[in-house]
């Protein structure tokens, strides 16, 4: 897709656009939210908010939609986290979004007892994410699975990159802490 995106996008191309864009979004919320559900929901309203945000827009010019979008994604994943409202939804994740989760993780030639010790990694590791704040969650996400750069986080969530830093140490050192057995020699 090219680097500029135009209200002309939006009877041309937004849903091929979206399809592109759709599992990408879809793995940023899931991780953000922590819940399968939420994060599909949460993805069909990043994507109406940014269609409606290119009706409104009257002709400009967005020069970088992926960071437009990631954007949009975020705050609408930290809107429903700050909301509370459907943290009586929340729970571990099922049977299947796990599976799915281990399988984006290549495993070829682990043995049994090493898919399961990287399960139990996985599993320790999504609890621990669980326990930072939202903000230090988003910002690790971002730049350990969306592999932004800080001063690209920065941008995304609006902090400065001083602030952002501070969130990444943070969350780096608590989950180090939380972490360290796995990972002693």
């Amino acid at each position: 897709m090219d680097e500029h995106l135009t209200v002309d996008l939006i009877a041309a191309d937004f849903e091929a656009w979206m399809a592109g864009e759709q599992r990408r979004i879809y793995l940023l919320c899931l991780r953000l939210l922590r819940n399968g559900d939420e994060a599909d929901s949460a993805v069909q309203d990043t994507f109406i908010k940014s269609f409606r945000a290119l009706q409104r827009s009257g002709g400009s010019e967005i020069r970088e939609p992926a960071k437009w979008l990631t954007r949009i994604a975020i705050n609408t994943c930290m809107d429903r986290l700050n909301s509370g409202r459907w943290m009586f939804w929340r729970r571990r994740l099922s049977g299947d979004h796990e599976q799915t989760l281990l399988q984006l993780m290549p495993a070829k030639g682990l043995s049994q007892e090493e898919v399961l010790i990287e399960r139990e990694k996985l599993k320790r590791l999504n609890q621990s994410l669980l326990r930072l704040s939202a903000r230090q969650r988003s910002v690790f996400v971002l730049r350990h699975d969306e592999g932004l750069s800080l001063v690209e986080i920065a941008e995304v969530l609006g902090l400065d990159v001083g602030t952002v830093k501070a969130h990444l140490a943070r969350a780096v050192s608590k989950l180090r802490e939380e972490l360290r057995d796995l990972y002693a020699r």
